[in-house]
């Protein structure tokens, strides 16, 4: 389990392209971490279209989807729904352990992590039932808060 002010675990994932992101690459700025249970799940259909039709309300920040999904899965949720963030698998759970969100059930907690350009975690929130979510305005002022 990471909290604020820990230095954020790097990871190498790959995106619904199968390109490979690493997190140490964004250093110098700021990265969202969107955990989220299932691709086309309701709940996760609305905030990961969310996140790309509004992505200028982040102002500059980084949002990366990740979820225990494949990257297939991840691309054709990605291309069904015209998302245009970055869907990260991790298929094998080790980032979602690692963030101290893997549920007992296999799939990841609905969490938000956001990271500063030194790599530290500056803000956390998770959400205690899956099928909930904080719309973009509600994470934009609880980052701020």
């Amino acid at each position: 389990m990471v909290n604020e002010g820990d230095k954020a675990p790097d990871f190498t994932l790959k995106d619904q392209d199968q390109k490979e992101v690493k997190l140490s690459n964004f250093r110098g700025k700021k990265v969202l971490l969107a955990f989220y249970p299932f691709a086309f799940s309701p709940v996760c259909s609305d905030e990961l279209c969310n996140f790309g039709n509004e992505i200028e309300k982040f102002r500059g920040i980084t949002v990366l989807g990740i979820s225990v999904d494949s990257h297939w899965s991840n691309k054709a949720f990605a291309d069904k729904l015209d998302i245009n963030i970055p869907l990260l698998s991790d298929f094998n759970k080790e980032v979602t352990k690692k963030y101290g969100v893997l549920r007992p059930e296999g799939f990841s907690n609905r969490a938000y992590f956001l990271i500063d350009g030194q790599g530290t975690i500056v803000f956390k929130h998770i959400m205690d039932v899956p099928g909930k979510k904080l719309d973009n305005d509600e994470l934009l002022s609880a980052m701020e808060g």
